[in-house]
């Protein structure tokens, strides 16, 4: 999902060599922060914000519901076909809070099914319910599954691939908004590689004023957590096991997970994990739906002690990559809240740790809540082409790009990235009743197993008109 080079300059600032922790028998809630010991001598800093706010039990208004039905079809060479059953055809729309049926950030989804006997185009003629797509995110040409109508007229009959797995997804999910004013809401942040929970501080202010709980865990070796001098303790595995037990800890009846970079790939192990508590995922910068696996020719394979003498260089490499401005500005902001404090040894140990095979495109394929991507357009680090990859792959995605931000989008522009994830939270579809008649009007219309609309222009201006 995540190129592994990304975040790793996050934490070349000072390179401290081990994290101080409070113990966890004599540690206290201080300030919203608490120490969970997740496993023994594994304890992690926390941030836990639960505000004042007039109690609402129930969610208000009636909210939606979204049937999806897809075949998903993995062959022997790498290739992955997707084909959407669904038998509803209904654009979904985001709705702004000032009730505008076309905010800035509005996408069109629409799921529809198969047609049988697909008509040929001059640009297009292969039935456009299924798309075959090659891995490690690259797409491969559109193709007619071997016995198919279209396939039967266009070429001679060739013998059917053996697909290598099957898997088919019927899904019903009730979608409402989340508001502050619910206690059955709670927003979970989780940050990347070299950084800490401070880099949300804009976040977790924001929202714990509009009401909504708030955790945010700091990874660990990172921020205050303790920081074990063995590399096994960073590996993916390791880390989405601590995160699985901060969620457990914390969930309520509907979260939302927000993930940035090397943390989408936690949330979507999570929400893969726990799709009936999982109600929505935010993912700011995660690039493909690819599986991880470290590079052998990375910096971060050199020894400890050179990766330590090389931290300055390698902190002026992400000011330049990973701000889309490097004023005086950007270098508070890495310096503030003692974030990116991250020692050499922990920094290699993570990078080397992101091995995660299960996290192929097919596992992303079979995700059902919704996701919104938000995607800064200078960053360096995560090409906006692997973003538009794992929107294509997700069943029910929403791809934002705000023009003004880099890698580190939601410290650089904090208002819009805010504005953004608070109308993602106040979504939910049309009610049945509502988007009958649509449904009869868009069933006339050429269907397509997935349309993806993205409004990129001027995604900063509009967000502060907001």
């Amino acid at each position: 999902m995540l190129t592994t080079l990304t975040d790793g300059f996050l934490c070349c600032l000072t390179g401290k060599s081990a994290n101080a922790v409070v113990p966890v028998e004599t540690s206290e809630p201080a300030d919203g922060y608490e120490f969970v010991e997740v496993k023994p001598g594994r304890i992690l800093r926390v941030r836990h914000i639960i505000p004042e706010r007039a109690v609402v039990d129930e969610p208000s208004g009636p909210g939606g519901s979204v049937h999806c039905k897809r075949k998903i079809t993995v062959y022997r060479n790498g290739q992955l076909l997707i084909e959407n059953l669904g038998d509803a055809v209904r654009p979904e729309r985001l709705n702004a809070q000032n009730g505008e049926t076309e905010p800035n950030c509005t996408v069109e989804v629409e799921l529809g099914e198969p047609r049988s006997n697909p008509s040929p185009t001059p640009d297009n003629n292969v039935d456009k319910s299924r798309s075959v797509v090659g891995t490690r995110g690259g797409t491969a040409a559109p193709a007619p599954p071997p016995g198919s109508a279209t396939d039967l007229t266009q070429q001679p009959r060739k013998r059917r691939r053996k697909p290598k797995r099957t898997v088919v997804i019927d899904s019903e999910r009730r979608i409402t908004s989340c508001k502050g004013t619910h206690t059955d809401v709670a927003l979970f942040f989780i940050h990347g590689v070299g950084g800490s929970l401070d880099i949300w501080g804009s976040q977790l202010d924001f929202f714990s004023r509009l009401g909504y709980e708030v955790i945010a865990p700091d990874l660990a070796g990172h921020g205050e957590s303790s920081a074990p001098r063995i590399a096994a303790a960073y590996t993916f595995y390791a880390l989405a096991e601590d995160m699985r037990a901060i969620f457990k800890r914390y969930a309520r009846k509907r979260n939302i997970l927000i993930g940035h970079s090397y943390g989408v790939s936690f949330c979507t192990f999570l929400a893969h994990e726990y799709p009936e508590q999982v109600h929505k995922v935010v993912m700011i910068n995660g690039g493909g739906p690819t599986a991880l696996e470290p590079s052998l020719c990375s910096i971060f394979n050199l020894p400890t002690c050179v990766l330590h003498c090389l931290s300055p260089c390698l902190s002026w490499s992400f000011l330049k990559a990973g701000f889309a401005r490097q004023g005086s500005k950007e270098k508070q902001l890495l310096k503030d809240n003692n974030a990116f404090n991250v020692s050499s040894f922990v920094l290699r140990a993570t990078m080397s740790g992101q091995y995660w095979p299960e996290g192929d495109e097919m596992y992303h394929a079979e995700i059902t809540v919704p996701i919104l991507l938000v995607h800064g357009m200078h960053d360096k680090f995560v090409p906006v082409e692997e973003d538009q990859r794992m929107a294509e792959i997700l069943l029910l995605a929403f791809l934002k790009v705000i023009n003004e931000g880099s890698h580190m989008v939601m410290m650089e522009v904090p208002d819009s990235v805010n504005t953004l994830l608070h109308e993602f939270f106040l979504w939910e579809p049309e009610s049945q009743a509502k988007s009958k008649p649509r449904s009869e009007n868009t069933a006339k219309r050429p269907e397509t197993a997935k349309t993806i609309t993205t409004y990129n222009g001027e995604a900063t201006s509009e967000s502060k008109r907001k």
